[in-house]
């Protein structure tokens, strides 16, 4: 009796950890993307290698990201989401393990494409969640899994400038190998496998294509402005990307299974959510590039305040500090008003941080605050995109519609990136013989990311109303109520008819 109450109390505590559990690995895959921004500048000088081939440390992982993300949705799907979720998280480790290990450009660039993989852990992370709790906690644990994406890039920031600082920086990678370690060991221990799984034969095709596709794409976004938008490497991969995409398109279109349901993509429930995914990608991530490169501007610029690269990073703690709060608030507001309203005003609230951030650019705390309300707009409409996907799509396809909802992310922010490039190389003035950027060049990426937050607010408004949030069965009683007949209830009032209002879309 005993062993029996003992086994029963070990498997309580691993279900109550599964939470906490994934939302770790999401800060842990965070923290892996942002470390190594503390060591741009000093990487050329301990690898002996040159700046561009540096900037692959970064492009690598983003690349990787990008086209492993659906891929392991897919997979996870597939052929079991822990299964996938832990392959992720090992390779992450494996790749900062090598990090750790090597002071040569090329490995570490592999190594960095192995961490790209961990992208693919938050949108494997919801569809288990979806499969494994019930459906009141569901709503609160996919907000603060969506939200740990900016807790992590908080977090990873100021501990790797403290690291970076005060020791080798090699340490700062075993560091991150024996957070990633302890996050696969947790995950091994406390996360069940789901049940849901969607039968068919990988689509290999599909996933060689969809790769070629993004890494043209993403290749000549992020490689731009320093190849020459004009030059004939970069209209090349512009030119195979729209022709392999193309015929990618065509044979998902054919494929008996397809790595990417286009047809269930393509309608508006997805499709819009989709659209606003890109879009929210380009609006918030200028924050996190031009917050940094403000504060640390010398203070002969006439607005920058010459801070370091540790005092950046704790400036940028309030906002990781309040996503981690106000995660919950978010899944209350989706709950009530559904999470349509809930991106929708995500959405217009990063349009306000940067409406502030134009106003006052030049004093720390106006900086603070317009950076934390940018992130707080951030966090409502991050937590509201999963849960519009998890109730468009069926279970069986969870993991991989959340991939491609995270890979439209992903690409709004390497266009992101590179206009904000584009518009600070050309306002630029001369600063002790050297060329800085402009406060009017600061304030022009803010104008443009709040332009493009704005257009989310308006594609989030275009998604049609999901028909079993609490609003829509208000309405649809109401109606039947004035009309007097069950003619005015609507479909997804009856519970049978929502599993296929949800496949069916608006």
């Amino acid at each position: 009796m005993t062993a029996v109450r003992a086994g029963r109390d070990v498997r309580g505590l691993r279900d109550r950890l599964t939470v906490p559990v994934l939302a770790f690995g999401g800060i842990l895959m965070a923290v892996m993307q942002t470390v190594v921004v503390p060591l741009l500048p000093d990487l050329p000088r301990l690898t002996g290698a040159s700046a561009g081939a540096v900037s692959w440390t970064v492009t690598a992982t983003l690349l990787s990201g990008a086209v492993l993300t659906p891929v392991l949705g897919r997979a996870g799907d597939m052929y079991g989401k822990r299964r996938v979720l832990l392959a992720a998280l090992a390779l992450m480790t494996v790749g900062s393990v090598m990090c750790a290990l090597t002071s040569d450009i090329s490995i570490l660039i592999t190594a960095r494409a192995l961490q790209g993989s961990a992208a693919a852990v938050v949108p494997l992370s919801i569809s288990i969640l979806r499969d494994e709790l019930p459906p009141e906690r569901t709503g609160s644990a996919v907000a603060l899994m969506s939200s740990t994406v900016g807790i992590g890039a908080a977090l990873g920031l100021p501990l790797a400038a403290l690291i970076v600082q005060y020791a080798n920086w090699h340490v700062m990678f075993w560091a991150t190998s024996a957070l990633g370690a302890v996050g696969l060991a947790l995950a091994w221990w406390a996360v069940r496998e789901s049940p849901v799984r969607e039968p068919g034969r990988f689509d290999t095709i599909g996933a060689l294509g969809l790769a070629a596709g993004l890494v043209c794409l993403l290749m000549g976004v992020s490689q731009g402005g320093q190849w020459g938008w004009g030059s004939p490497t970069i209209l090349g991969l512009f030119v195979a990307c729209v022709l392999i995409l193309g015929a990618w398109w065509v044979q998902q279109r054919r494929a008996e299974r397809p790595l990417v349901d286009l047809k269930l993509a393509s309608r508006p429930r997805v499709a819009l959510p989709h659209l606003t995914a890109l879009l929210l990608g380009f609006g918030f991530y200028a924050n996190s590039l031009v917050t940094a490169q403000l504060v640390q501007a010398p203070k002969a610029t006439g607005y920058g305040l010459g801070l370091s690269i540790v005092a950046t990073g704790l400036c940028m703690l309030p906002s990781g500090v309040t996503m981690l709060l106000l995660s919950p608030v978010s899944a209350r507001i989706s709950a009530a008003r559904g999470p349509r309203v809930t991106l929708a005003l995500g959405a217009a609230v990063i349009v306000l941080g940067y409406v502030i951030r134009i106003a006052d650019s030049r004093d720390l705390w106006v900086i603070i605050v317009g950076a934390t309300v940018v992130s707080t707009g951030t966090t409502f409409a991050y937590s509201a995109l999963p849960t519009l996907i998890l109730r468009a799509v069926p279970a069986g396809q969870t993991a991989s519609a959340n991939g491609v909802n995270v890979l439209m992310r992903t690409i709004g922010q390497a266009v992101c990136s590179a206009a904000v490039a584009a518009v600070l190389v050309h306002h630029t003035s001369p600063v002790g013989g050297v060329a800085v950027p402009t406060l009017h060049g600061y304030l022009l990426a803010f104008a443009m990311a709040g332009t493009v937050a704005l257009l989310a607010c308006g594609a989030a408004l275009s998604i049609p109303v999901d028909p079993t949030t609490p609003g829509a069965r208000v309405r649809g009683r109401a109606g039947a109520d004035r009309r007097g007949t069950e003619a005015g209830r609507t479909e997804a009032d009856r519970p049978e008819a929502r599993e296929d209002e949800a496949l069916e879309g608006a």
